[in-house]
Parts: C-alpha cells; structure tokens; sequence
C-alpha cells in the first residue's frame, strides 16, 4: 500500500542495536533496553504551584522512591520538567504562560527538582513540545485551558487566536532559558549533567517543484520548528515570521537574546507525521489573523489524489518514515548540527472493543512503523547526524490528551475494563528482540506461529510472514 510492503526475514534479523553507533541510547523500555523517560510535573511538588506556597514533602518521597527504584534496576530516567499540565492556581492567579511571571516560578520549580534530583538524574528536559501548548490550548482551543478566537465558533473560554499563541510560545522560551542557565552555572558542573528541550516537528514536502510551494515548505518549517529553534540557535525568531505575523510576534529584549542562544545541551525532537505544503496567498485575512493562517500554506496529506503515506488512527498522523530523515537532515544543516535525542516516535490505533485480547495484541503494523522510522534514523546518522539515543511512543496504552481512551500508542496493551492489566503486544516483543544484538530468525518466527494459533483471522500478519518466508 502507497509503495510500502512487508517486511522481510533478513530485514527482521540483520536491522538490530547493533546498527547503531556506540554510546547510542536505545529508550523503549521493555526488557531488552533501557529504561523510560519520566514525565514529571511540579504540580506534585508545589501544592500552591510556586515556591511561596510550600513545598509538597510527599510529592518530593514519591518522586525520590521512583528515581532510585529506575537505578536500582539499571534505568536512567529522562526527566521532563513539563509536560502541559500548568498548576492551576497560576492559571488562576495570572493565567500561567500569558504571562511572563511564570518565567520567575518555573526557574524555581526547576531548581528545587535540581537540588532534590539532580545527584541521581543527568538529563533534564525544561518544556515537552512548547509548540503543543501554544497551538493546541490557545490557538484551537484543544487543550487546558481551552482558549482560541471566538470568531472561530469553537467553544472556548476566550482568547485570540492571532495573539495568544506568540505570546505563550514567547514565555515557554523564556522558561526554558531560566531554567536552562541557571543548572548550567549553578549545578552543571557539580552534578555532571546535561540538559535540553523537547521540540515536535512534522516534516513538510513540498506539494509541487514550483518555487512558491517549495517556499511554503520552507515556511511551514519555520512556523513549527524554527520558532523555537531559530531564538535557541540565533536569539531571534525566522524572518518569515516576523514578516508575515508583524507586530502581533513579540520580541526579545537583547539580554533574552543572548540568553536564548545556546541555552540547550541537547536537542529532544518529537517526530510523527508529514505534510505536503502548498502556497496559500489567499489564507491572508488582516480582518481576523489567527496563526493557524499566518503562515499561508495549504497543509495536506495528499495532493493530486497521490498520498504522501497511509494514515494511522488520528486524523494528524500521516505516516511517512522518510521525513525523519529529512528532518535530522534539515536540522543538522539549519541549527548548528545540535546533538539530538528522538524523544518521542509512534503511531496509534482505535481503541477498538470488538477484538479480543488476542487480537489486540497483533499489531504489525506498529512493528513496520518502528523498523521504517528506525532504518531511517540510522541512514541519517551515517549521513552525520549527532543522533545519541532513541525512544519509542509508547511503552503503555494511555490516556490520550482531548482523544481519551479511544486511541492506543503503546507497545504493552492495557486492559482499562480489567484493572489496567497489561499485555505486551507483538511490536513488544519485535522491540525487544530488536535491542538484543543479534536475533534467532526462527525462534522469532516460532513466538510470531504461537500467536496466530489464538486467532481466526489472520490475513494481515500471513501476508507479512509469506514475504518473509520468501525473502
């Protein structure tokens, strides 16, 4: 399907971590490999959502347990400072990113989880995917706390669409930079760790050769990735940026610039899904700007009736492997050749309560999506991209954001009718073959036999075997 075929046995045997360079840190979390990145918040921590308030004591044992259970059992925990959840009483108090008081407050959550941590944890993420929270909780309205232009009919609880956006993109970055600085003179040294920042990029093709699409390309870039990554590279934002938003982009003082630039060890990226991008002059509306426009390109999954790839279970997710390559490429190239962590990387599938357990738990296709991604990333680390470690989205069915439980990424089944027992599924056990350094072709065909023997239907995984048989 759209150029895609099954994977074949030499494929499944000879592609393993032993492809990867040395030092090449491998995170799917299941037997075989390492451990899991922990999304940790400081709503545990601050019952107040700041200093002045008190500190959590049962929040600080809780997360202490778990970091030293993860080294107790060879786990070096990634740890995420934040992952969206904003305390609510700085909502409250000053509405949380809008305002640049959050900056102070997240420097000093950031240095309390430093002193109590930072013996035992060495890589720090400061903010999971700011593009995220800037679009999807004050553009469209999706996430808490739900703000977006009312001109948009989408139910929010108000906001500007053309505004908000910038303006909360600006302060994570000065978050970032707060708290980024402040473990590099003041902890770095003594504590021998690293820190960074998680950034969630699609890829963009463009739609046709002509110069104004292979341009909207190039925009649609910098209105996701460069946003970030041109202030953290260069201490500004992308020229066609500030171009095309005007007065409504804010700007940095030059004391944030210059602590902006470099403000990272390492570069966390989020990569799922690409977009063809086509030039959009007639987007502009200067009677209601809203980002989602700003940019003036048509993003789409297929131009021409030809698909850029298939589609997994969310309505965003078009998959297509290549475009990792293209976009370590591109940030090698870009911003400076960063060293990189994949820090998230996956497809989901419906939640769906018709099949049963033993059919929930063959997903070929998740093993397909995994091996593509992967040879991709191992191409683009012979072509010389500082990529130093992997993880896999996700370890376990969760609960997914505005989706609920209706969609599932992980690499284990969770039973949420039945206590949230959890079942490894056949891209578990691809996974952990895949982290040994060499795989018994037969024994892998044996465990893969074992699981059809449950199973009525069985046309999708007997298709892949027979190529496989045949390679």
């Amino acid at each position: 399907m759209n150029g895609f075929k099954p994977l074949g046995v030499h494929e499944v045997s000879d592609f393993n971590r032993s492809s990867f360079p040395k030092g090449f840190y491998e995170g799917a979390a299941f037997e075989g490999g390492k451990g899991p990145s922990i999304w940790d918040n400081f709503t545990h921590k601050y019952p107040e959502g700041k200093l002045s308030g008190g500190v959590n004591p049962e929040g600080i044992k809780y997360y202490n347990n778990l970091i030293n259970e993860l080294l107790a059992k060879g786990l070096q925990p990634y740890v995420t400072l934040f992952h969206w959840d904003v305390p609510h009483a700085l909502e409250d108090e000053y509405g949380g990113f809008l305002k640049r008081r959050i900056v102070d407050d997240f420097r000093d959550y950031a240095e309390l989880c430093f002193k109590e941590f930072g013996d035992r944890v060495k890589h720090w993420i400061t903010i999971n995917e700011p593009w995220s929270v800037s679009m999807n909780a004050y553009a469209f309205g999706k996430f808490a706390p739900g703000r977006c232009s009312d001109w948009l009919n989408l139910n929010c609880t108000g906001g500007d669409s053309g505004t908000e956006p910038y303006l909360t993109a600006h302060n994570q970055l000065l978050a970032h930079s707060a708290a980024a600085n402040l473990y590099r003179i003041k902890y770095k040294s003594s504590q021998r760790g690293i820190i960074g920042i998680t950034l969630i990029s699609h890829w963009y093709e463009p739609a046709t050769i002509a110069k104004a699409d292979v341009d909207a390309s190039k925009r649609g870039l910098d209105f996701m990735f460069g946003w970030y990554m041109n202030p953290l590279t260069r201490g500004e934002y992308p020229k066609s940026m500030r171009t095309l938003v005007g007065k409504r982009l804010p700007k940095f003082s030059k004391e944030e610039s210059r602590e902006l630039k470099g403000s990272f060890d390492f570069l966390g990226l989020n990569y799922y899904s690409s977009y063809y991008a086509a030039d959009a002059p007639h987007l502009r509306n200067a009677a209601q700007p809203a980002i989602q426009t700003d940019s003036l390109i048509n993003a789409t999954f297929e131009h021409n009736g030809k698909p850029l790839g298939p589609m997994s279970a969310s309505s965003w997710l078009c998959i297509y492997p290549k475009g990792l390559h293209n976009l370590l490429l591109y940030t090698k190239k870009t911003y400076k050749d960063p060293v990189i962590y994949i820090t998230e990387n996956g497809r989901d599938e419906f939640n769906d309560p018709t099949l049963s357990l033993e059919e929930s738990l063959l997903d070929t296709y998740r093993i397909d999506y995994y091996y593509r991604h992967l040879y991709y990333l191992e191409t683009a680390i012979r072509d010389g991209v500082n990529v130093k470690g992997y993880f896999a989205w996700s370890l376990l069915d969760n609960f997914e954001w505005d989706s609920g439980l209706s969609l599932r990424f992980g690499l284990v089944f969770v039973d949420f009718k039945d206590d949230q027992k959890r079942h490894p599924k056949l891209s578990a056990e691809w996974f952990k073959n895949f982290l040994v350094k060499s795989v018994d072709v037969f024994d892998w065909l044996h465990f893969v036999l074992k699981q059809l023997l449950y199973l009525d239907v069985l046309t999708d995984v007997m298709t892949c075997l027979s190529s496989m048989l045949q390679d």
